[in-house]
């Protein structure tokens, strides 16, 4: 959970310098030009004005030196300077500035709304309301000599005019701020300069008012012809940006690499892109086969998943790519694949509906697993500081497209459910894991693709029998607030310290995290968020009043300027005002956690209606299951009463009562300490979770949550429910309670803390097993994005035996085994797993995995991969891929492995147990050993058979012994088994 960057007031402004090396404050290069005054004798002022905008037939200059006298109305008349400019040199005498206003000599005025023009001394310009400081007339490029032709781009910086200062190599620098630049065109400032002999010059540029871009202090040097400059990069003999572009006639190249996949009656279409000059924008895809005939479909990915196809029948797809202009690719390669039977899973938009046990779990980051679609991939406003950029390695690389591309990967390894991180809008700077919720109601898109979206990821993993498990948050939003709830309005003051961060304000701008805010052409987060007027009805303190405190660059800083729990940006209705001070204490569940997570009042019938809207619609979209993030800032009282049974009564109404039964709720209850009670506090432990309340509590949510608490702490541990429903009765099976059981399941803290040592987590989990509710469902996982073993903040790396031990462990004891994103191939052991936007991604734990991809894989039955090519046969061939196919394939054979209760009576031997599961003609009974020898007494006579080596064991005594199969290895002795399961790997032999 506690997934996110540290606490930093003054983050936009490091984060925008370090991502562009514009616009604070800072002077050319020392070495260039000192920025005094040049002794004069006399102070004057030359003023330009600009007057392509008003059109005056002639232009009059009404102006004061400072504590003088107004000249006579009209004033005095400019003359012309030169294209859209005129200009007139006043002598100021001792005075310093001078106040003007301009005219057009017959009544029409330009006084600056009333408050005059303040001007000082020097050259000066005035366009549109803007003062600046350069002549915008200086002519340099007329001469005979070498001339330099410059584009600079103020898009992002958002400037209103524009200056170089420069000097010719080996000559000297401008006067500054330099010569005035041309408007070329939106975006786009010109200017064509006269170098002499020299081939290359030195440039800083400015918006003449003291705001420069040195390229951080280093200056630009830039050749002879024509040359851009746009976000500090240089690129010589470029084409002028401001050219009318010429017709497109160049088609894109044919798709390649196009391979069908059938499973059932559907078949899921994958193919490289094609490449264009300017950008492909669809794909059209052709299938010939069946009754139909030739059907023709326009997509925008790569990635297609046709449904609904007749039985037993080959198919045959081509691809064509088409550009903006219409033109259309070669066709490609024919590819061709046979459906089998009509499919036993429900159609596509339904959940699949089998008992979560029966199916490993895949854990991943999808904006860091496999990038699909190159055109939805964003860095954000940490895109530099991070260290990203350097890497070309945006936070948002993955996404369902890429996701599914790579299905068959997920199941060649063995796994039938995936979780990934939560895929709703997010909104802060470094939200790629998709815990800083801001629209609820809509998937982030820079996750989707056209044809991708994640609707057809679900429906493309349900067609290959797996299931998508989504990450949801019910306790926070980002700290911008939740769209269509409520959003804090922000104090931007665009002052020369801050106007780089604050967007001018666009009413328009409706945030997607895809889409720049278009007005300023900078940002992504803030055009439709910031107001320096009050807005009515504010409830921040002291709004827009200087905190008395500065950032670590020496920036005022303000109130309002970001939220939080106590500045009074938020309703009490709908947020919580407090910040976390007892992480185990009832105020853990009802303050925030984190500057960048504004805390829900769960306990507010709005917000409830609010969120429970939102998670519907991803239950009606055929979603398998929800893990809850942070479930145990959210009172059970809560969960049971309002948000849990929203969950199920939504799936029972669209899908069935089974369908309710199976839909798998798992939540993260961070106990992290390795007491059966956290801290002793039943309230903050995640077995509690899994239990129904045991009382009536007030109507009121918030009042009940304190009731609740007070009563369970009074109760203490030793007064908790307690079940049988995980352990065998002797050698039986016997039908599980569950009529206390609350919904929420749980992830096995206890086991994920002490997984460094497998031993010290089978006995930490068989320790809490009798205060949960039911523990054949809790999810068990050795690391994660949030920690390692023990807390640690790095990726598990014990080694690959002891990876292989604790996989052999997890997949046979009791509990859903699940694996975190590459650990199959130990990827990123040892790293840290977050550190925020303070290194690179490519650094850390949640590195992006899809270099280990690359190439193509099918897979036509789980564990098996019938082909693969390119780097993602290198990555199937690793020793622990080995070990996870074969486990995976021995416990999807064995129902005792995936649903049965456990007993370690009669059972000697460090990690060793049986397991059974009866339900109808089903008798699954397996004796279990990991690693150490074992002997187990009391057993039922019969034929037992190993399911690891095929050795076959009659026990007609009662007793079994088995010797030590060794690190990493296990036996399996199923009572009439069905023998040897998969062929010997590394570790199962």
């Amino acid at each position: 959970m506690r997934r996110r960057p540290p606490r930093l007031l003054t983050r936009p402004l490091v984060a925008f310098v370090a991502a562009t090396g514009l616009f604070g404050l800072i002077p050319p290069d020392a070495g260039s030009t000192p920025m005094e005054k040049t002794a004069d004798t006399s102070n004057t002022a030359t003023v330009f004005y600009y007057t392509k905008t008003k059109n005056w037939p002639a232009t009059y200059l009404h102006y004061a030196p400072d504590g003088g006298s107004w000249t006579t109305v009209p004033g005095v008349q400019m003359e012309t300077a030169c294209t859209d400019w005129v200009k007139k040199t006043v002598d100021l005498g001792s005075a310093t500035g001078l106040q003007a206003t301009f005219n057009n000599g017959s009544g029409t005025w330009d006084n600056n709304g009333g408050n005059n023009y303040a001007l000082g001394t020097g050259t000066i310009t005035v366009k549109d309301g803007v003062i600046a400081h350069s002549d915008p007339c200086a002519d340099t490029g007329t001469g005979s000599g070498n001339q330099a032709t410059v584009y600079y781009s103020t898009a992002t910086s958002g400037w209103t005019t524009a200056n170089i200062h420069y000097a010719p190599t080996g000559g000297s620098w401008t006067t500054v701020p330099g010569v005035g630049m041309e408007t070329a065109c939106t975006g786009w400032w010109k200017k064509t300069l006269d170098i002499g002999t020299a081939t290359s010059l030195k440039a800083a540029f400015n918006n003449g008012n003291g705001v420069w871009d040195n390229n951080n202090s280093a200056d630009y040097t830039i050749p002879t012809g024509t040359t851009t400059v746009k976000d500090k990069t240089v690129t010589a003999d470029a084409k002028d940006p401001c050219a009318a572009e010429t017709p497109d006639t160049e088609a894109p190249t044919a798709p390649t690499k196009v391979t069908a996949s059938a499973t059932n009656t559907s078949i899921v279409l994958s193919w490289d892109a094609s490449t264009d000059n300017t950008a492909v924008t669809k794909y059209q895809v052709t299938r010939t086969g069946g009754t139909k005939g030739t059907v023709v479909t326009d997509i925008g990915s790569t990635v297609y998943s046709d449904t609904g196809l007749e039985e037993k029948t080959t198919y045959t797809y081509i691809v064509k790519a088409v550009d903006a202009a219409g033109n259309t690719s070669p066709v490609s390669a024919e590819a061709t694949a046979t459906t089998g039977a009509k499919a036993p899973e429900p159609a596509s938009g339904t959940p699949l509906g089998t008992d979560p046990r029966k199916d490993p779990i895949y854990f991943v980051l999808t904006a860091r697993f496999y990038d699909g679609d190159s055109s939805n991939n964003r860095g954000g406003s940490q895109n530099v500081k991070s260290g990203n950029a350097a890497n070309n390695d945006p936070m948002f690389r993955g996404d369902f497209k890429g996701l599914v591309d790579k299905l068959d990967y997920v199941k060649a390894l063995g796994f039938s459910a995936i979780w990934i991180t939560p895929v709703v809008l997010n909104r802060s700077d470094y939200d790629y894991h998709g815990y800083h919720g801001y629209d609820f109601y809509k998937v982030d898109p820079r996750l989707e693709s056209a044809g991708a979206s994640y609707q057809d990821l679900i429906n493309a993993a349900h067609a290959k029998g797996m299931k998508i498990y989504q990450d949801v948050v019910y306790n926070h939003s980002s700290r911008w607030g939740a769209k269509g709830l409520f959003t804090p309005t922000v104090y931007g003051v665009r002052d020369t310290e801050w106007s780089w961060y604050y967007d001018e304000k666009n009413e328009g701008f409706e945030y997607d995290g895809l889409t720049v805010e278009p007005k300023s052409g900078k940002s992504y987060y803030n055009g439709d968020l910031w107001s320096t007027a009050e807005p009515s009805g504010n409830t921040c303190l002291n709004w827009g009043k200087p905190t008395g405190s500065k950032s670590s660059e020496g920036y005022t800083l303000y109130n309002c300027q970001w939220p939080s729990p106590t500045s009074g940006m938020f309703p009490k209705a709908y947020y919580h005002q407090c910040w976390i001070g007892n992480w185990e204490g009832e105020d853990s569940r009802s303050c925030w956690l984190h500057e960048d997570l504004a805390d829900f009042n769960t306990e507010n019938t709005t917000v409830q209606n609010y969120l429970i809207g939102a998670y519907d619609k991803y239950i009606d979209m055929g979603v398998d299951g929800f893990r809850i993030d942070t479930a145990v800032h959210i009172p059970r009282v809560t969960w049971n009463r309002r948000f849990l049974p929203a969950i199920y009564d939504r799936v029972t109404q669209k899908f069935g009562t089974d369908a309710a039964k199976n839909f798998f709720v798992f939540g993260e209850v961070g106990a992290f300490v390795n007491d059966k009670w956290n801290r002793g506090s039943v309230n903050h432990s995640a077995q509690f979770y899994t239990w129904k309340e045991r009382k009536e509590y007030s109507a009121d949510d918030a009042t009940a949550a304190i009731e609740q608490y007070n009563y369970e702490e009074q109760l203490g541990t030793g007064n908790q429910p307690t079940s049988t429903n995980a352990f065998l009765s002797g050698n039986s099976y016997h039908t599980p309670d569950r009529s206390q059981f609350s919904g929420m399941n749980i992830i096995d803290m206890r086991m994920h803390m002490n997984f460094g040592d497998a031993q010290n987590a089978y006995n930490n989990g068989k320790d809490s097993d009798d205060s949960v509710n039911d523990a054949t469902y809790n999810v068990v996982y050795v690391d994660s994005h949030d920690y390692g073993p023990n807390k640690s903040s790095t990726r598990y790396s014990g080694g690959t035996d002891a990876w292989a031990e604790n996989m052999a462990l997890m997949w046979t004891f009791r509990g859903i085994p699940t694996l975190y994103y590459g650990s199959e191939i130990e990827f990123q052991k040892g790293k840290q797993i977050d550190c925020g936007p303070t290194c690179p991604l490519a650094t850390t734990g949640r590195a992006y995995y899809g270099d280990h991809l690359a190439g193509s894989v099918t897979a036509s039955d789980f564990s098996k991969a019938d082909s693969a090519s390119g780097e993602v046969a290198t990555t199937l061939a690793q020793p622990l891929v080995k070990h996870l196919q074969r486990l995976n394939q021995i416990r999807r054979a064995i129902p005792a492995l995936q649903m049965g209760q456990y007993s370690t009576d009669g059972v000697s031997g460090s990690m060793a147990f049986k397991r059974r599961y009866t339900s109808g003609s089903t008798d699954s009974f397996a004796l279990v050993t990991v690693t150490g020898d074992a002997t187990y007494t009391g057993i039922p006579n019969g034929t037992y058979t190993d399911a690891v080596t095929g050795d076959v064991k009659t026990v007609s005594n009662g007793t079994l012994s088995v010797a030590a199969p060794g690190k990493g290895n296990l036996r399996v002795y199923v009572l009439n088994g069905p023998g040897k399961i998969g062929s010997d790997g590394p570790y199962l032999k």
